[in-house]
Formats: structure tokens, sequence, C-alpha cells
């Protein structure tokens, strides 16, 4: 071949890739503190000021989500409902939000992740809103409102942790993605505890879904106006081939490929089921628990003693940023010495917890401080995981897939997760409900019955998470080297020349 000619261009299959041997390379990629020079229109300051404005809005999509369970004992009174219709205000909302996400998966990495994101909220600020205005005749136009609301958070979680992704990569991006991840639960408690304050403070629970979308409109005017769109893969293709969207198809069969993150989603879906179930019934269940005890009388007409929701949300704050930033620390530590350390602390997480969610329901009929104590280190344990799942799969997947990885993973673990669960734990309580009618006590206890099934779920997690540890460092690695430009990827070996 002479000089002037150009040369072949050979397409690897990731199969091909997954055989290199690692011990050649190198086993990390490179850590760089700084946005990529690919990203050098978008300056350091900027980088972080774009963190900060979608961790904000992601505390606003928390709260909003666990408002509703805040102020659940009030709405059961308002509109008369059992414990499985008032879980399926839960299961709607996660449903929406499931079979949109695979949408805005697409969109996301196709279109301006911008624009889609400033929709999205249009749309979940306008239907809360709205919810807030249901009368208690009209119980079903408050599911389709709840429904609709999860149109802009499909938009927003799938999209938000790919921009991060492409400002920041090694170790600083690992520590922007845990300040996004640690207002999953700070948000969750603060959705528990300013429901039930508003709700107690006016007498109206509506009052309470009318607080998050006015702060939502301040998140529009900051995202709109102070967050950029970054090259998708920048941070991490330094001098690299620019990488080309692929095919809806292609993305989905590399993603079914890597094993990494069919394990960890199948992981993070226990996580889901037990996160929800217990999100939304523990301040009604802990509560049941005091009437049984004698503390409190039956809650007959609202507003309801908000008391619970106060304690579990504070609880849900303090472990959600203590798990956060101790997980990334360990991680941090064991990262260099064992490739697989990620899913190895998730399986940790989850395994540790299950035991202390187990001793916390079984320890509310008769003691509740020692019931909010194994919450508390269950809720730590589990919290653990947060920053770390979202950190695995922007390293093992290349970056023109990520928003369709996070779509699939948020699709199947709300799909066989957190959308039933909550449903679940209340059809099981309503069916136990023939037993003993009318009884307080058997409130409580059919309740905890149900509520059992989480530990389990649990355990089930972390035996995913331990198997994903035996798959990380190769799928890292191949996507380390379709991302570098060092390999191309469709399915079989061919060479072409111009």
């Amino acid at each position: 071949m002479t000089s002037n000619q150009p040369r072949p261009r050979t397409r690897l299959s990731l199969r091909s890739i997954s055989s290199v041997h690692y011990d050649s390379l190198s086993s990390e990629p490179p850590d760089s503190d700084e946005p990529s020079m690919r990203t050098n229109s978008i300056s350091q300051k900027r980088a972080y000021i774009t963190v900060a404005v979608l961790c904000y809005i992601n505390l606003l999509n928390y709260m909003d989500r666990y408002t509703i369970a805040g102020v659940l004992l009030s709405i059961q009174n308002y509109f008369g409902i059992s414990d499985s219709t008032s879980g399926l205000l839960q299961t709607v909302f996660i449903c929406s939000f499931m079979f949109l996400a695979p949408v805005f998966g697409y969109l996301g990495d196709r279109y301006n992740r911008k624009v889609i994101m400033i929709v999205g909220m249009v749309v979940w600020i306008v239907t809360t809103l709205g919810s807030s205005f249901v009368k208690n005749s009209h119980f079903w136009i408050l599911v389709l409102t709840r429904a609709l609301v999860g149109t802009g958070e499909a938009s927003y979680s799938t999209i938000a942790p790919t921009i991060i992704g492409d400002l920041f990569t090694g170790n600083k991006r690992t520590l922007m993605i845990s300040f996004f991840y640690i207002f999953i639960p700070v948000g969750s408690g603060l959705g528990y505890i300013l429901g039930a304050t508003i709700a107690n403070a006016t007498g109206d629970w509506r009052w309470a879904l009318r607080f998050s979308p006015a702060l939502g409109g301040l998140g529009l005017l900051l995202l709109m106006f102070l967050v950029p769109e970054p090259p998708r893969g920048a941070s991490e293709n330094k001098g690299g081939a620019a990488m080309e969207s692929t095919t809806y198809i292609e993305d989905v069969k590399y993603l079914l490929k890597n094993r990494s993150f069919v394990w960890s989603s199948l992981g993070v879906t226990a996580m889901a089921f037990v996160t929800g179930a217990l999100a939304f019934w523990t301040p009604t269940f802990l509560s049941r628990a005091q009437v049984t005890q004698g503390l409190r009388p039956p809650c007959k007409e609202e507003p309801c003693n908000p008391i619970d929701s106060y304690i579990f949300g504070a609880i849900t704050v303090v472990t959600g940023i203590v798990g956060v930033f101790l997980g990334t620390f360990i991680s941090k530590k064991l990262r260099d010495r064992l490739p697989n350390a990620d899913p190895i602390i998730c399986a940790v997480g989850m395994l540790s917890s299950s035991p202390c969610f187990f001793i916390a329901i079984f320890l509310a009929a008769t003691s509740i401080p020692a019931a909010y104590t194994f919450i508390a280190i269950g809720e730590t344990l589990l919290s653990l995981n947060w920053a770390l799942l979202a950190d695995i799969l922007l390293y093992v997947v290349v970056p023109t897939r990520r928003a369709t990885a996070e779509a699939l993973q948020i699709m199947v673990c709300h799909l066989l997760g957190d959308a039933g669960s909550p449903y679940l734990i209340g059809a099981i309580s309503d069916a136990l409900f023939k037993y003993d009618p009318g009884s307080p006590s058997w409130d409580f206890r059919r309740l905890e019955y149900s509520m059992l099934l989480c530990p389990l779920i649990g355990i089930l997690g972390g035996l995913f998470f331990l198997t994903t540890s035996l798959y990380i460092k190769e799928d890292r690695k191949a996507a380390e080297l379709l991302t570098s430009g060092q390999a191309a990827e469709p399915l079989e070996t061919t060479t072409e020349s111009v």
C-alpha cells in the first residue's frame, strides 16, 4: 500500500474486544479532574454550576415523588380509599415514568438533551400543580395527573446523568455523580417533611402539592440559562475518533450483551422494589404501630398526626448523605486495588441492609425507637449504592449509548421494582383484612406481614450485584477501547479501502 493511500478500517465485534488480555493495558482510564479538552468551550466554573443546577432539579424531583407518601393518611381519609388503592397512586406514576424512559433515552442519544429536559419539566410543573385542585369525588383525576407527572421525571432522570458524564471523567466524575445522587434520599426525606409540615400548617394536604411546582419554576429558568449541551463523550474521547450514533436496535443488542449492565440492572431492580415499598409505606406502618401500642388514637379525619413523616424524612435525609459519601469514599480507597470494588460494595450494602429491615419490621410492635434505629442503619447501608450504580453504568457503556442504557435500566427497575411494590404491599394487606376486619391491631399486623417481602427481595439484589462483580473489569475495558477509538464496533470484521 502506498503512503498516499488511506489505511484500511477494521471493524471489531464486542466479543473480539472482550478477549483482550487486560493485564497488558492500563487498569484505569485516564483520571482527569478537569473537563476534557474537547469541552474547552465549557469552563470548569460553568461545569460545576451545571452540576449544581442538575442537583437542585433532582432534589425537586424526589421531593415531589414522596410528598404523597408524607400525607398518605390524610389522602386516605379525604378520598376514603383502601391500602391497595393508595398504593396505586405511586404505581401509576412509576409506570408512566418507566414506559416513557426508553422514549427519552432514544431522543437523548440523538437530539438536544437540554431542550428535552426543558419540555419535560414544563409538563411536570403543570401536572403537579393541577393535581392539587382535585376534589374528593374525582379520585381518578388525581391518579391521571400522578401518571402524567412521570413524563417530566422520565425526561430528566434519563438524560441528566449523561450530561455530567460528558463534563467530567475519572474520580472527579465519581464525585460529581455522588453529589447528584445524594439528592435522591435528601429529596425523598424532604418530601415527607415538607409535605407533612405544609399539610399540617394549612389543614389541607393539597397545599403540599403546590410547593414543589413553585420551586420547579426556578429550576426551569436555571436549566434554560445556565446548563450547556456538551458534546457526547467529550470528557473521555481525548483526541480519539469521533463516535457516531447507531440505530436503536444496535444499541439494545449492545446493552444486552453487556453482562455488567444486565446484572447490575437486575440489582437496581431489587433495590427499587425495596426502597419503593419502604418509602411509601413506612410512615403509615409506624403510625399504625403506635395505635396498636396505645400511644395515639386512630386517625379518623385530616390532618392526621405527621410526626412519623417528620422522623422518617429526617432519617432518610441524614442516612442518605452519610451512605452516599461513605460508599464513594470506600470505592475510591478500594478501586485501585480491587477493580470490581463497586459492585461488591453494592452487594454488601444490599445483603447487610436486609436483616436490619427485617428486625425493624418486627420491633415496630413493641418499640418504635428501636424500629427507627434499625431503619436508620438499613437505609445507611442501602444508600452506599446510589452513586456507585450510576458510575457503573457510565463506565461500562459507551457515551453514545448512555441515555439509552439509563432509560432501559429505569424501565426494567421500575417495571419489576417500585412500579408494583407499593401496590403489591397494599394488596397483600387488603387480602389479609378479612381475617379480623375493623381491628386497629390487625390493621397494623396485616401491613407488617406484607412488608416482610422487602428484606427477601433485598437478599436477591445482593446476589445480582455479586454476579456483576465477575464481569465488571472486562466490560469496563471494552467500553474504554470503543470510546478511545482503539476499536470499532459492528458485528463482523471487514476491511474497507477508498
